[in-house]
Parts: C-alpha cells; sequence; structure tokens
C-alpha cells in the first residue's frame, strides 16, 4: 500500500471513531426516550430516524449537500458567524456520518433498553437513586453487550461509507478521501492490485465487526 491508501485507511478510522462516539452520545437518551415514552409523536420520531436504512445515500448527501451549500440554512448560518463551511470538509462528513449510520446504533440500543424489567428501575428508584444514576448504575450494566453492539456496528458501518461522504465530502486527499473512495479511484484507474487489497481489509474488517456482534448477543443470551 503506498502513502494515499495509509491516509484513506487513517482517515476513515478517525472518521469512525468520532462518529461512533457522537453517535453513543446522540442515541442512549434517544433510545431510552423512544423505548419509554408513551408519545403520539413516537413512532413518526422513531420512523425518522430509521430512515437512513431504506434511503439511498446519495439521497440524504444531496440534501446534507444543498443545506451546507453557500445558499442553505446551514451555509448562511455558518457564514453570518464568521465559520467556515461544512460542505466538502471533515466536520461535514462527520455530521453526514452521525445522520447515516444513526439507525445502526440505535436499533440495538432500543432492543436492550425495551428488555430492562421495570422492578429494577423500581427498586433503583425505591433506594433513592435519581434518573442518572438508574441510568449509569442499572440501565447501562445490563445493555452492556447492547451497547457495545451498537457501537461495533456504528463503527464498522461508518467505515464502509461511500455515497454519502462522496456527495457531502468529494474526493479531497487528507480531508474527506476514506477507504471506500480510495477504492472506487482505483478501480476507476484500473489499478486492481491495490484495488483488491482495500477491497479485501474492507471485507476482513466487516466479517470481523459483524463476528463480535453476533459474539456478544449470543453471550448476552446465555
Amino acid at each position: 500500500m503506498n502513502a494515499q491508501d495509509w491516509g484513506a485507511i487513517a482517515l476513515t478510522l478517525r472518521l469512525a471513531g468520532v462518529s461512533t462516539l457522537l453517535l453513543l452520545l446522540l442515541c442512549v437518551p434517544a433510545a431510552w426516550w423512544l423505548a419509554r415514552s408513551r408519545s403520539r409523536l413516537r413512532p413518526l420520531a422513531e420512523a425518522a430516524a430509521m430512515l437512513p436504512l431504506v434511503l439511498p445515500p446519495t439521497v440524504l448527501g444531496f440534501y446534507l449537500l444543498l443545506a451546507f451549500g453557500p445558499h442553505g440554512p446551514l451555509g448562511k448560518m455558518t457564514e453570518a458567524l464568521g465559520l467556515p463551511g461544512l460542505a466538502f470538509t471533515f466536520q461535514g462528513v462527520v455530521i453526514a456520518s452521525v445522520l447515516y449510520s444513526l439507525p445502526f446504533v440505535l436499533q440495538p440500543l432500543l432492543a436492550s433498553f425495551r428488555a430492562v424489567r421495570q422492578e429494577e428501575l423500581e427498586s433503583a428508584r425505591l433506594l433513592g437513586a435519581n434518573r442518572w444514576q438508574r441510568m449509569r448504575h442499572v440501565i447501562l450494566p445490563s445493555c452492556r453487550s447492547g451497547v457495545l453492539s451498537a457501537a461495533c456496528l456504528g463503527f464498522a458501518h461508518t467505515v464502509g461509507e461511500f455515497g454519502v461522504v462522496l456527495m457531502i465530502g468529494g474526493n479531497i486527499d487528507g480531508e474527506t478521501r476514506v477507504i471506500s473512495i480510495a477504492l472506487y479511484n482505483q478501480v476507476e484507474q484500473a489499478d486492481y492490485g491495490s484495488a483488491h487489497r482495500l477491497a479485501l481489509l474492507l471485507l476482513l474488517f466487516s466479517l470481523a465487526a459483524l463476528t463480535a456482534v453476533y459474539w456478544l448477543n449470543a453471550r448476552k443470551n446465555e
């Protein structure tokens, strides 16, 4: 592998790490609300969060590009604040990745939170634990495998993203060129040897990530 390939790998791992951390911070409270809420808006909120499962990534990337562009609402807001634009930047790709990988983190968390027994929460509440303490000492420990599965799936899905990253980030070396885009470039250039190495790397990584998820689920069911 050449320096550009290693740069793409490093950028991909950085993107996946940052996105996964943000996804966990966002999805843990969101999943708990969806799991316990009786609001009439809950089905709509859950459907909106799961939309990337069926929405083509280029569609999401297209609308994000419009929003982040100089004439879009987010583009105008960042310009008014004196901040750099988000289109074709690493920060923009992070936002796009968080939105696109949201269902893959939210689903395992939802399944785990819905399995938490109400008796455990009531016992903790009677012992004087507040909401944060119940989340920290009861809910998250009992849902550890679900949280780890969510992190694995979110990380792995971000590593394999292509369409949404290409739409919002383009193909900028060292800024937005992740592994999947580097692989696409090599195929376009008929450099099949290099493309094979990157494709095999992604294949093995995906297999390892899914094996970890199924192993965690098997341990939870023991």
